[in-house]
């Protein structure tokens, strides 16, 4: 019989490799990895940082002299909130202290703002219009870059595909050339503006459509989406099952056979909400100012819907992002000849109808049904043979003017004329423009180019335009009394009003008549 303090001593011993043991099986608690050296935080607002741990653990969050402790839910997920902190430039440590410690350096504080869309976005600096020089004075300890990498899901994320691939950096050579051209710009101008530190997180795909980019909830709550999206989609699917099966079977077989096999599996392009899946969802929580935004390419055959469902994308961002007013800026669909190889005189032969100017149309209407939201014009920075013109920085700089204008509150010219009235008077139509500056003007120096007419027949012929002031005059010989103008309706519009600052008028029409994608 074993001596009664040898038995305690056995079960002390067994009770401090039981605790050993299960200490070491703890899981570390982690930071999302939005959370890294060089991040930029919001501010101005509560500064959300999450992460996961294991469940019941106690966690506590310095940074910037405030102390936040917290405890992990039953799914290991946990939440701090520090107050809002004004910019500074000076770069601190963010400490998260659980059972093991993590501290991150250079954190710094001031304007985060998302830039999104398709190849325009996606576009890297080093591909850009004479953007050498741009990328080799890139460096900038107040400029930080963030890219989501590219990843689908089916179901939101709340994580990356890939998370330790993510990290923020400081703007340099080697992380600007790669880095989205309009984004890149879009920061360099605001953050020498505003002379605080700014962050861009880009996360964008080549061709992708807007609904990718939205929630499935949002989508299946508007009957139109549900029987023009979501439908087609679904029966798409069901096309694809074959297909599927069949590369299962070659795919077992080569296995078999001891065959290598690189057959992508058929996916049948683009499905609805996968990409806010697992390239927006996973940033939901994170401070922001805003949205840049370049896209609409792939909905083009679809303008007319285009003006609710963009709508309802930010709609959708600022619901989720939960940050109001959250403003968003979009880049105007750029001119483009839809690789038809014509001339410049051939494009000029005659007026006619174009589903990209309705997408431009759908861009601005959807945008003044929102508020808090506009459209960098850009009919000046096209390339008729070329869907990805590639001067980027006026594009960028274009976007920050209107964040400074209306975010920032700078009492500049950030953009083109704006058409405000239109007045038929017999032989002849008057346009009235806001957004003039010291008045309106031809780029070029020459005539007006760009403004058509109709009468009550419907029939566009080109006009003569002469601007005065803040006027502009239209008319047609042939058209002795016009009762609709259109400016710029073309897919690669040749145009050149612009205001005092140089800046291009939007494309417009004054008729209501039906547009050439509303197939309601």
């Amino acid at each position: 019989m074993s001596h009664p303090f040898a038995r305690n001593a056995r079960a002390v011993a067994l009770g401090l490799l039981a605790a050993v043991a299960s200490v070491a099986a703890r899981a570390d608690a982690k930071l999302h990895p939005l959370f890294t050296d060089h991040a930029v935080l919001q501010q101005g607002k509560k500064i959300h940082v999450w992460g996961w741990a294991d469940p019941g653990e106690k966690v506590a969050v310095d940074f910037a002299a405030q102390h936040v402790e917290t405890k992990a839910d039953k799914l290991g997920h946990w939440h701090a909130w520090l107050q809002p902190l004004k910019a500074t430039a000076e770069g601190r440590p963010l400490r998260v202290v659980a059972h093991n410690t993590l501290e991150l350096q250079d954190v710094v504080v001031g304007e985060v703002w998302i830039a999104s869309g398709q190849s325009n976005m996606e576009w890297p600096l080093d591909r850009s219009f004479e953007s050498q020089g741009d990328i080799e004075s890139s460096s900038n300890p107040n400029l930080r870059l963030f890219t989501v990498l590219k990843a689908r899901s089916r179901v939101p994320l709340s994580n990356f595909a890939e998370p330790d691939k993510h990290a923020w950096h400081p703007s340099a050579p080697e992380f600007a050339r790669k880095f989205s051209a309009v984004g890149y710009y879009f920061g360099r101008d605001l953050q020498a503006s505003l002379n605080i530190p700014v962050g861009i997180i880009h996360t964008s795909w080549g061709g992708s459509p807007a609904e990718v980019w939205m929630s499935d909830d949002v989508l299946r709550d508007n009957h139109a989406y549900e029987r023009d999206i979501l439908r087609p989609w679904g029966r798409q699917r069901q096309a694809l099952v074959p297909q599927v099966r069949q590369w299962e079977a070659e795919r077992d077989a080569a296995k078999a056979a001891g065959k290598p096999f690189t057959k992508g599996v058929p996916n049948g392009g683009w499905t609805p909400s996968e990409l806010y899946n697992a390239m927006i969802a996973p940033l939901l929580g994170y401070g922001l100012q805003g949205g840049i935004w370049y896209q609409g390419e792939s909905n083009a055959g679809r303008a007319w819907q285009y003006r609710s469902l963009y709508a309802d994308m930010i709609r959708n961002w600022r619901r989720d992002f939960d940050q109001s007013p959250f403003p968003f800026y979009a880049v105007q669909l750029a001119p483009w000849d839809k690789g038809r190889k014509r001339s410049l005189e051939e494009i000029a032969k005659e007026p006619g109808e174009s589903d990209w100017a309705e997408l431009r149309e759908a861009q601005s209407v959807a945008s003044r049904a929102v508020r808090h939201a506009g459209v960098a014009v850009i009919t000046d920075l096209g390339d008729k043979d070329d869907i990805h013109p590639t001067k980027k920085a006026p594009v960028g700089a274009r976007l920050a003017m209107l964040a400074r204008r209306d975010v920032y509150k700078q009492r500049i010219l950030a953009e083109g004329p704006v058409l405000t009235a239109v007045s038929p008077v017999g032989d002849h139509v008057v346009l009235r423009f806001g957004e003039i500056g010291s008045g309106l003007k031809s780029a070029d120096g020459g005539p007006l180019k760009g403004f058509a007419v109709a009468g009550s027949d419907r029939k566009w012929h080109w006009a003569v335009a002469e601007a005065k002031g803040g006027e502009v005059r239209v008319s047609c010989p042939d058209v002795p009394k016009p009762v609709a103008v259109r400016y710029g309706w073309a897919d690669f519009p040749i145009v050149n009003l612009v205001n005092s600052a140089g800046l291009p008028a939007s494309p417009f029409r004054t008729d209501r008549w039906p547009a050439i994608t509303n197939r309601q």
